[in-house]
């Protein structure tokens, strides 16, 4: 992945504008996706333009529908912005991108896969940074979009925290190769600290409360229980209150640690699942308090899909007032996990010998059925290279759909992207996504067919591992 090219661009611009050596007073327009790997990427894009007195508006969407570009390509000819920035999305819309650059030179930073790239390759007013083009480095939309800014500015390393919250967000921390490392190594340079422990979030809150929202490392009897969690803390003789108050997984000690992994891994395995629980935890400064980056990460991602993506982004940018009203967000989301995951596991499923569907209809909001899906597909409750495609009712009348693959770092000879892509095709829909994880937009009139369709797929067409 070639950022230079992007980095130039975006460098004549502005020096173009700043010809005359005054503050540049163009705004460059700013589109992000609502989920932490794009609110990271925007908070990023957002720090690096005010580093350089760039005046910005930025928005951040669930997804690039065509109402809303077109819209965009309306407002592109009307207020002629210098510079428009698509952030972990866009490469799945270059079509319809394609006629803002008719008014605005664009930039996508992005990671999914690429639809229709012929139709952009040759436009010079318009520049893709994917790492898919050519060499599909490990590497999510924060990340290409810190890479760009560190290009453009070397000042810019400090932003490299928020790089590694985007790839937490996107499950990317276990899958690195050379670029992504560089990535990390500038965030430790810049004060995270990376331990060896159980990938738990809220891994600095209270033990117990760790333990009853460990959605990531699923605990039979335990995750989604307050007496459960409490009780299997207790019985580890592990205490769970001192002199300063509740202790979290920070304060254990070695003999303590080892025997709450021991304790969850013979509870894990009892119940069938594998013993993939420990791993890198990723401390950062925030607020003058350390974070597990994994809970850091989620409570960003509980605003972007509870409808409060603004506020994350302040919170980002270092808003004091808005941080009192992240954690009271936060605390709503997990409760709204909690009682999906428990929706899922008590109604019935559609099953098949490689596929789970969840039809949750109105059951699990929209916003919120990919995370839910991803957390099962790490749970390690279904078999690795397992299919599992959730649905849920949005307000309009469109279905979201959600596909993930069971399991980490699988190898598989098909793609999740592609099979909805060829499902949807026939009926008609928006994809994205890529091969493991993919998502898209149909009609509610179209929801039998596209069951029907989805399940004959899997049947005939055996994902291989």
């Amino acid at each position: 992945m070639d950022l230079s090219q992007a980095v130039f661009s975006f460098k004549e611009i502005l020096s173009n504008s700043n010809s005359n050596k005054e503050k540049f007073n163009g705004v460059i327009r700013v589109i992000t996706h609502i989920d932490t790997d794009g609110l990271m990427a925007g908070s990023i894009m957002c720090k690096a333009l005010k580093k350089i007195d760039c005046n910005f508006w930025i928005s951040a969407v669930k997804q690039l529908e065509e109402p809303f570009l077109t819209q965009m390509v309306t407002e592109a000819r009307e207020q002629k912005w210098p510079a428009v920035f698509f952030l972990d999305l866009g490469s799945g819309n270059l079509e319809t991108i394609a006629k803002i650059s008719e008014y605005s030179r664009v930039f996508i930073l992005d990671h999914h896969e690429i639809q229709d790239y012929d139709k952009i390759k040759d436009k010079a007013n318009i520049i893709l940074a994917n790492p898919m083009i050519s060499n599909k480095e490990k590497i999510s939309g924060a990340g290409v979009t810190y890479l760009f800014c560190k290009e453009l500015n070397k000042n810019n390393k400090d932003l490299a925290q928020f790089a590694v919250l985007g790839m937490i967000g996107d499950l990317m921390d276990k899958e690195k190769d050379k670029r992504s490392n560089e990535i990390f190594e500038d965030a430790r340079e810049n004060g995270m600290q990376i331990k060896k422990g159980l990938t738990i979030f809220a891994g600095t809150r209270p033990i117990h409360k760790a333990l009853e929202y460990s959605y990531s490392v699923f605990i039979p009897g335990v995750t989604g229980s307050c007496d459960g969690a409490y009780k299997f803390v207790d019985e580890l003789s592990i205490k769970i209150k001192d002199e300063r108050g509740y202790r979290t997984m920070v304060d254990l000690n070695e003999d303590e640690m080892s025997r709450l992994i021991t304790a969850i891994l013979l509870k894990r395995i009892g119940e069938g699942h594998n013993q993939d629980i420990l791993g890198n935890v990723y401390l950062m400064k925030f607020y003058g308090h350390l974070f597990d980056g994994r809970e850091l990460s989620a409570m960003i991602n509980a605003c972007g899909r509870l409808g409060q993506a603004e506020l994350a982004l302040a919170f980002a940018l270092g808003s004091s007032e808005a941080k009192d009203q992240v954690e009271t967000i936060y605390a709503k989301y997990k409760q709204h996990i909690i009682k999906s995951l428990n929706w899922i596991y008590e109604n019935e499923k559609i099953q098949g010998n490689n596929y789970i569907i969840v039809n949750a209809r109105n059951a699990i909001k929209d916003t919120i059925i990919g995370t839910v899906t991803s957390i099962l597909a790490s749970s390690s409750v279904y078999p690795k290279g397992t299919v599992l495609v959730g649905l849920a009712y949005r307000e309009d009348d469109k279905i979201k759909v959600s596909a993930r693959l069971s399991g980490s770092n699988i190898e598989n000879n098909n793609n999740l992207f592609n099979l909805l892509k060829n499902i949807v095709g026939d009926i008609g829909g928006e994809v994205g996504g890529h091969a493991n994880a993919a998502g898209c937009l149909i009609n509610k009139s179209q929801e039998n067919i596209f069951l029907d369709s989805l399940q004959k797929t899997m049947s005939l067409q055996q994902i291989k591992i």
